[in-house]
């Protein structure tokens, strides 16, 4: 890997969505891979604004932080309790928390295993993905069939303490640590749901998660419903799998349902936008802070291209859902339905430092095939139709009626 003479320091792109690992103990998102292609470009910069003598960037002056060391060192009252290395490391995760990005993270060693240790999938979990939306905790979505799911956590859902710890100031990563935990022990979240006075507490017991990929169903009037949970190392072949039962019953229409699917990887998210789109076409645009940009193409496997298509999200559509869905209304003008996404759409990598601790640093943007911004914004839905806890309860699915309605126009 180029600018490195060490596998110690070489850092791991993640082009995903990590929003929960250790919660949901899978890597999600646009995925989660080694490589460093882009690295070169950054550095550069990185090198332009330091000052090559002191080592600092030009025209910051750190005597305030000495100033304030020393003050602390001379003054405190306890201290038995200055613990210098942890000065330090309160002093790297203020820097980078001054970002204001939830994704960009530093992790202390004992705090880099666990990262390290969740994308592993070596613990235990709820089957929940979470983000820091508006500042505020969230539930992006829970998992079909997961603890979090039977437990009745709605996508949206706001977590304002985790077992009566308020969340008001824990950063994504230590609300992760605090919620995932050994199998079979339970964790209590506080939440807040739109539209619903008050907030409540729900028990979820953590289980070992079972991934589900896709349900498919046929519908009547030659129409077929995929269901896509995530874009795990198996969406793009279980994905060919649905087509062929799609072929088999000669359905003629599709409904594409991402609702609740969190992302995955960005490969499986290209090869299954594929089938929708011709050879070439663009699928979606990764910019870095340089300016340079590298765009992902269709393959062209020609079978859903003129195929009438409707597409559902909800805000448990985040990542690869947002990059599949943005693609498809931006080249083929396929309507969708339901709730606005998320809206993450940035890349994240993981960089080993000194002493086993990391930094977990966004470096680029996804934009849809038009130039659309994902990160933040989030996709809005053509024929917007929300989802209410009680149409849950009650089994009813106006979202579904509405692509229903929708597809049968086509």
């Amino acid at each position: 890997m180029p600018g490195h003479t060490s596998m110690q320091y070489q850092p791991k792109r993640i082009t995903v969505i990590l929003l929960a690992l250790g919660i949901v103990v899978v890597a999600f998102g646009t995925g989660y891979a080694a490589g460093t292609h882009q690295r070169s470009a950054v550095g550069a910069e990185v090198v332009a604004i330091q000052n090559q003598e002191a080592g600092m960037p030009n025209g910051v002056d750190f005597a305030l932080f000495w100033d304030v060391w020393s003050r602390l060192e001379r003054d405190f009252v306890d201290k038995k309790n200055i613990d210098r290395q942890k000065l330090v490391y309160g002093a790297i995760d203020g820097l980078v928390q001054s970002l204001g990005d939830p994704y960009t993270t530093f992790f202390p060693p004992e705090e880099a295993k666990r990262f390290n240790d969740d994308i592993k999938g070596e613990f235990g979990g709820i089957g929940a993905e979470i983000g820091i939306r508006k500042g505020v905790l969230t539930v992006i979505a829970p998992l079909k069939d997961s603890p979090a799911e039977r437990a009745g956590l709605l996508a949206g859902d706001k977590v304002l303490k985790i077992n009566g710890t308020s969340t008001t100031e824990l950063s994504l990563d230590q609300a992760v640590s605090s919620i995932r935990g050994v199998k079979g022990t339970p964790v209590t979240l506080t939440i807040a749901r739109e539209r619903v006075d008050g907030a409540k507490d729900i028990s979820v017991v953590r289980d070992s998660i079972r991934i589900p990929v896709y349900e498919t169903k046929k519908l009547g009037d030659g129409i077929f419903y995929v269901h896509l949970f995530n874009f795990n190392e198996n969406a793009a072949d279980e994905f060919r799998r649905a087509l062929q039962e799609m072929h088999r019953v000669g359905a003629s229409k599709l409904i594409l349902d991402l609702r609740n699917n969190p992302g995955g990887y960005l490969n499986h998210a290209v090869d299954i936008a594929s089938w929708f789109l011709p050879a070439g076409e663009v699928v979606a645009r990764e910019v870095f802070a340089s300016g340079k940009e590298v765009v992902y193409r269709s393959h062209g496997y020609v079978y859903l291209e003129r195929t009438p298509v409707v597409v559902i999200i909800n805000q448990g559509s985040a990542s690869a859902s947002e990059i599949l869905a943005g693609a498809l209304r931006d080249k083929r003008n396929i309507t969708i339905v339901g709730e606005k996404s998320y809206g993450k759409g940035s890349v994240q990598e993981l960089e080993p430092l000194p002493d086993s601790a990391s930094l977990k640093i966004t470096i680029a943007k996804w934009l849809t095939p038009n130039g659309f911004s994902i990160n933040d914004s989030g996709i809005e839905p053509d024929i917007a139709k929300e989802l209410q806890a009680e149409d849950v309860e009650q089994d009813r699915d106006p979202q579904l009626d509405a692509a229903l309605e929708a597809v049968r126009k086509l």
